[in-house]
């Protein structure tokens, strides 16, 4: 009680001080001395009170700034999602429009890229699905490759562009027939394929497309899947077998979508 009444007396004599101080000040128009004395005896209170407002002030301002922040990254992952849909939408568009009245096949999606000695992706579909080793796989452009092994529930696709793969291939026009390699080990982008005519005669020329000449049963390859365009011809003088490079017409690079052909 007697601690409560002197900080009461001293409140109270402060307030007294202070009203005393604004009137001087107030009659003397600001030029007053008891003005800086004023303003020594309550600067550091002032001084205390803007730290503690503006501390408030600054942690409001923080906390909305990593709201917003928070609240950006959300939009940009939602719109990355949104993207990536799509582009799965029209690849699958795509893959579809050349299938159609063709191929039966089972559509999967790229989970996983690159072997160690060897140019080849992994799809979310297997043996659960129907998928069989040796059987084409395609998309909305052209020729992506064979199904090599299946789990139940993946497939290991070697691409055309692997450097252990042969494709057989005929020049649509012309209908010569020829062999394409691979000229890859692993995954190293936009490799062109190596294309040999067996006709020694056999005329090459850039822009020449190529589609599959396909196998017997249709395994590993099915006839008339887009392969690619002739881009530059490399035949040696003297040569009897005319070769050429190839661009393939799918982006190996940037593959999502797939369907592999099934017999079944």
């Amino acid at each position: 009680m007697l601690e409560a009444r002197r900080t009461r007396v001293v409140l109270i004599g402060l307030l007294v001080v202070a009203i005393a101080l604004i009137t001087i000040d107030f009659r003397d128009g600001g030029g007053s001395s008891a003005h800086g004395v004023g303003g020594r005896l309550f600067a550091p209170v002032e001084h205390v009170a803007g730290d503690v407002t503006g501390g408030l002030r600054g942690a409001a301002g923080g906390g909305e700034v990593a709201s917003l922040q928070r609240q950006n990254d959300q939009l940009r992952a939602q719109l990355a999602q949104a993207q990536a849909a799509d582009a799965d939408a029209a690849q699958l568009a795509a893959l579809l429009h050349l299938a159609k009245g063709k191929y039966t096949v089972v559509t999967g999606t790229v989970i996983a890229a690159g072997g160690d000695y060897s140019d080849t992706v992994t799809l979310n579909v297997g043996s659960a699905d129907g998928i069989t080793p040796n059987e084409t796989v395609l998309n909305g452009d052209g020729l992506v490759g064979t199904v090599a092994a299946v789990t139940p529930t993946t497939a290991t696709v070697q691409l055309a562009t692997d450097a252990g793969a042969t494709v057989g291939v005929r020049m649509t026009g012309s209908g010569q027939i020829g062999a394409l390699t691979g000229r890859a080990s692993s995954m190293t982008g936009s490799v062109q394929l190596k294309l040999t005519m067996f006709n020694s005669s056999a005329a090459l020329q850039p822009g020449q497309t190529l589609v599959t000449f396909g196998s017997v049963g249709g395994r590993p390859y099915v006839p008339g899947v887009p392969v690619g365009i002739v881009s530059a011809v490399t035949t040696p003088p003297g040569s009897l077998s005319p070769t050429a490079l190839v661009k393939p017409f799918a982006d190996f690079t940037g593959l999502g979508v797939v369907g592999v052909v099934v017999s079944k």
